[in-house]
């Protein structure tokens, strides 16, 4: 069994998919990759059951009855990936925004250096965004100022998706109590940890946009990151985070 799985969580994303399995699946290190595809109306998930012919060992896929939400993915790939023993488990997306040459310093830092869970950064070395409006990047900014201002975590990049975390992490957190879906599910796994006294790293990378398909972004997402972090926040207080 090879110690790292790459969990991809797709919907509508038939642009992207064959090319990003294909660049991760090439990387020197031989990772795996678990796509969790919300029933995409695109047919995202057949294009990913052609393939695993292709890449019989390397590639799977766990196909959910409708969409629910980038957080629910991610947990149902959590426990799909500890229930087969992987190491160490990535989150990525699907779009190319996140470098899959990148997944080696993710996995250097958990595997030879101290960290339990490795944050593909955007912010730890200045703002490193290609292709975002400057009012996208402004809001993702502020929103980690303001994450760590409430929490007191010295994270840059609170919101980032690209994220290594060794398994004994997720074995500690309760995946049940896992509730936000959107940049909130990002900042509460992250506040877990960190909770936890797990070593968290950040390791600088490039974040370039999406070219194909389009973005999950929306208003309630925004909210429920804002109103999220100040509920966590008054969870731990209480001690029932």
């Amino acid at each position: 069994m090879n110690s790292c799985i790459v969990i991809i969580p797709t919907y509508n994303e038939i642009e992207n998919i064959e090319s990003i399995i294909r660049a991760v699946l090439s990387q020197h290190k031989p990772f795996h990759v678990l796509i969790i595809d919300d029933n995409s109306p695109d047919h995202t998930a057949d294009r990913v059951a052609m393939l695993q012919s292709e890449f019989d060992g390397r590639l799977f896929l766990e196909k959910r009855a409708k969409k629910s939400g980038l957080g629910t993915a991610y947990v149902h790939g959590f426990r799909w990936a500890l229930q087969n023993n992987y190491d160490f488990i990535f989150e990525m997306d699907a779009d190319f925004s996140h470098n899959p040459s990148d997944l080696e310093k993710l996995y250097d830092a958990c595997h030879f250096g101290d960290a339990d869970l490795a944050i593909g950064s955007r912010y730890v070395t200045g703002v490193n965004v290609v292709n975002w409006p400057l009012s996208r990047v402004l809001l993702s900014y502020f929103a980690s100022v303001y994450v760590r201002m409430i929490t007191g975590m010295k994270i840059h990049d609170a919101t980032a998706g690209f994220v290594c975390y060794k398994r004994g992490v997720l074995e500690a957190i309760n995946l049940d109590k896992i509730k936000f879906v959107g940049y909130a599910f990002q900042i509460e796994m992250k506040y877990r940890t960190f909770c936890k006294k797990f070593a968290i790293s950040e390791v600088p990378i490039i974040f370039t946009d999406r070219t194909k398909g389009q973005s999950k972004m929306s208003n309630s997402i925004i909210r429920e990151a804002v109103f999220g972090v100040i509920m966590l926040r008054l969870k731990k207080m209480v001690n029932s985070l």
